[in-house]
This record gives structure tokens, C-alpha cells and sequence, in this order.
């Protein structure tokens, strides 16, 4: 009988879907059909425990959120922009107060598993519908299948290393000349293949574990901040927009599979946009076919320039998404 789990535990890449009838490459029913973690199941105690004792030596800490802000520097897909209304009490108290809204994809955030389905199949993570997230349950009750409140239950919590694409890129210009570097933009459909990772992988001397969330940093949110205003301001409000990510492909989504509990990067969508040669997009096969959260607009200018300074780009992550029942993201 053919071995269908990797020495990892995990179903082998090639025996995806795990259901014949299922979507291309999903694993729905691995970690029983009501789950709604997905590939944060690898996270375990003992994972996250590891983590610890590995990665926390000096207690520098970095925020990865950027700013929530009325100017809505980093709000793409013509989302709404953060708005805060500070109301003001003097008697009988002297206080502040304060509401908040905005879009939760506005900024930083994890991408829940509602968020973006197969297509074809218009279906979720372990076969949820777009009724079972919009219908009300049999108590009359908003349904919370799926939602981002069981991200929040423990956290996104452990090992995290960082490819910093970007600071590969400069030293090799510094190294060969800027003129033998493939051109990218951040700004554009420019693709981070795989290769290019698992060079800047070796480059940098990251070791990659199994359960590890991956950062990467692809410049964009620093090539925002440079951007003068009036071009920053019409590439926001573009009907069609298109940014740097990292390659569409089988290669790419067994790579995934086979290390990681979440994905996250600097940039909006993590892969490139618009799709590329493929007829899916990576958020479908890790959203709905894995439950694998993905990270955008992740601020790591800071992080990455002490990574660099210290030569060591593995780190402990914790992250504790809004306990929103329901929630889509955040």
C-alpha cells in the first residue's frame, strides 16, 4: 500500500483533493469537516512551545500593523478608509470617548476563511456556501461559520521567518550590478518566483521548519511611502488594479503546503494580481482548500532592517486576530 502521509503527518501533496468529488487541491475533512482552523491545526502546544524556547533570546519587539488612519494610505479595491470620531464628555465626568469605522481589509490584516472561495464551485473552506455564511441559523441568528473568531480563539502564534525579497534584491545589485537583476516593481504585476525565495532563503541562512508562517517582503509598502502623492493617489484609485506577489503555481502551492501554517507579505495580495497562467488564484487553493490564513499590507521595514543587522531572519510571532464572530478578516 502506497504511504499517503509525509514523515510530517500530513496528506502528500499529490494525493490533494483528499475527496474525489472535492475542489482542485483541497484538503477539506482533514481536520474533521466542522474545522475551522485549517492548516493553524499545525500549530500545536508543542510547536508553539518550541518556538519560544528557539526564538526569543533578546526581547526586541516589532509591530507589524501599519497604521489605522483617516488617509487611507494602504486602502485598495476602493475599500472604505478608517474614520475615528473622538466624542468628547466634560460633566458630569471628563473623559474621552471614541467610534471606529472602517473596512477590515483596510490595512494589516489576516485574510479569514470567508473571505474568498473557490470560484467555480462558489464554495469555502470544508464545503461552506455562501448561503450557510449569509442565511440566519434556525435561532434567527447570524451564522459564524468559518469566521474569524476561531483565529482568535488561540492566536496565530509561532515560528516566523522572514524572506526579504527586497533586501535580497539590493544586495545582489550591490554585489553584480543592478543591471543583471530581472526588473520588478512592487507597484506592478512583477512575479517572486520560487526559486528566487528559496535563494534568498540561502542567501540570508534561514532555516525553514515545518508549522513556520511565512513573511515576505517585496518593498511595496515602502515603494507607497516614497511615491509622491498624486501618483500614489491615482494608483489607489484604479478600476483595475495589479501588484507585485509571488508566482502562481504547483511548484509554489506544494511549497506551501508542505512547510507552512500562514502565509503573509508586505504587499496586497500576497500573489501577484491579476492571476497569471493559471486559471485559479493561490487564495483560493489556501483560503478554501486548506485553511491557510494569508497575511497583507504587513509593515516590516523595521523588521527586516534588524533582521539584517543580526544576520538571523527566524523570529516568534504572535498575532491575535479581532474575536469578531463571523468576522471576514482582521
Amino acid at each position: 500500500m502506497t504511504n499517503r502521509s509525509t514523515h510530517r503527518g500530513i496528506p502528500r501533496f499529490e494525493n490533494l483533493p483528499l475527496g474525489k468529488q472535492d475542489p482542485p487541491y483541497s484538503a477539506w475533512g482533514l481536520y474533521g469537516r466542522d474545522d475551522e482552523l485549517g492548516t493553524l491545526n499545525r500549530l500545536t502546544d508543542a510547536t508553539v512551545a518550541a518556538a519560544g524556547q528557539s526564538e526569543i533570546r533578546t526581547g526586541k519587539r516589532f509591530c507589524l500593523d501599519l497604521p489605522l488612519e483617516p488617509s487611507g494610505k494602504m486602502t485598495f479595491f476602493n475599500r472604505q478608509r478608517f474614520h475615528q470620531e473622538i466624542l468628547r464628555e466634560e460633566a458630569p465626568l471628563c473623559c474621552n470617548d471614541e467610534i471606529w469605522t472602517f473596512n477590515s481589509q483596510g490595512g494589516s490584516q489576516w485574510d479569514g476563511l470567508r473571505h474568498f472561495g473557490y470560484q467555480k464551485e462558489a464554495k469555502f473552506y470544508n464545503g461552506v456556501t455562501m448561503d450557510d455564511i449569509h442565511n440566519p441559523g434556525l435561532d434567527g441568528e447570524a451564522t459564524t461559520q468559518n469566521g474569524i473568531q476561531a483565529f482568535a480563539e488561540h492566536g496565530i502564534v509561532g515560528r516566523g521567518v522572514l524572506l526579504d525579497y527586497h533586501g535580497w534584491r539590493q544586495r545582489q545589485a550591490a554585489k553584480d550590478g543592478a543591471a543583471l537583476l530581472k526588473p520588478f516593481d512592487p507597484l506592478n504585476p512583477d512575479i517572486i518566483t520560487l526559486d528566487e525565495l528559496l535563494e534568498v532563503a540561502k542567501d540570508q541562512g534561514t532555516e525553514i521548519k515545518f508549522g513556520d508562517i511565512l513573511v515576505v517582503r517585496s518593498g511595496f509598502t515602502l515603494a507607497i511611502k516614497n511615491g509622491d502623492k498624486a501618483t500614489m493617489d491615482a494608483y489607489r484609485a484604479r478600476s483595475n488594479p495589479s501588484w507585485c506577489g509571488v508566482e502562481q503555481s504547483e511548484a509554489m502551492l506544494r511549497w506551501l503546503w508542505e512547510n507552512f501554517s500562514a502565509v503573509a507579505g508586505d504587499h496586497p495580495t500576497f500573489e501577484v494580481w491579476p492571476e497569471t497562467a493559471l486559471d485559479y488564484k493561490l487564495h483560493e487553493i489556501l483560503l478554501s482548500g486548506w485553511g491557510m490564513p494569508i497575511g497583507e499590507l504587513f509593515r516590516l521595514d523595521a523588521l527586516a532592517e534588524h533582521c539584517a543587522a543580526t544576520g538571523r531572519y527566524s523570529f516568534f510571532v504572535t498575532s491575535e486576530p479581532c474575536n469578531v464572530p463571523g468576522g471576514i478578516a482582521r
